[in-house]
């Protein structure tokens, strides 16, 4: 008998047994790696999404900012190229063309003028592939010329975002204004009619959604469901 031939069988059997059980780590180590790759992707695509959030958050206030100063040119920017714009019964724009003309009409900033929408209360819902999104807002104005008239009124937006390569735009405005008041007289007392069609500029399209604002009852639509009732 071969004794160099007896001690290569244990050697062979270790060597058998070591190579099933790194097979078998290795298999068990990759399927950890193939579990974190996909935590890190789910993590990366939230960070993603949570971003966007914000980005359109940030792009409503700051449209805001920029019709409280009259900044027409700075707002008209905001929108996308084939955007829509309507607000309460003065019809629908469409197009970043047609929106800046339509901002223009309404007048520069000047001594006297108070002009103020504040953007609050968001519902932001950004689509599962990051390229548009859906927004809520409440807009709590304040307007007046001197000498001549001190409102008070709230918008609901219902309105839909999109991003253009790397940069979000607004692709639709749709303010419905829900009341619109005398300042000094109240909501008891009654309301201001809706504001029309801007004298000289007549929209594309007539209002897509007929409605009376305060005193009459009116709920804007909702883009969203409520999120906990039951299905």
């Amino acid at each position: 008998m071969n004794p160099n031939r007896i001690l290569t069988v244990p050697a062979a059997i270790a060597a058998l047994l070591c190579a099933a059980g790194c097979s078998q780590r290795d298999a068990s180590l990759r399927q950890e790696l193939t579990a974190l790759q996909s935590q890190v992707a789910d993590l990366q695509r939230q960070s993603g999404l949570a971003q966007d959030y914000i980005a359109v958050a940030n792009l409503q206030a700051i449209y805001g900012y920029y019709v409280d100063k009259s900044r027409w040119d700075d707002a008209a920017a905001l929108f996308a190229t084939d955007a829509t714009l309507e607000i309460a019964g003065r019809g629908l724009f469409r197009g970043q063309a047609r929106i800046h003309e339509y901002l223009n009409q309404l007048g520069p900033l000047e001594y006297g003028r108070l002009f103020n929408h504040m953007q609050l209360q968001p519902v932001i819902h950004v689509a599962a592939d990051g390229r548009s999104a859906k927004g809520r807002w409440r807009s709590l104005m304040q307007v007046g010329h001197l000498g001549k008239e001190a409102r008070w009124g709230e918008a609901t937006y219902e309105n839909e975002y999109v991003k253009d390569g790397e940069t979000w735009k607004i692709s639709k405005l749709h303010s419905f204004i829900t009341f619109y008041v005398e300042f000094d007289r109240g909501w008891n007392k009654g309301a201001v009619a809706l504001p029309k069609h801007l004298e000289g500029l007549e929209p594309d399209t007539e209002t897509t959604v007929k409605y009376g604002a305060f005193p009459e009852v009116f709920v804007p639509p909702y883009h969203y469901e409520n999120p906990v009732k039951p299905k």
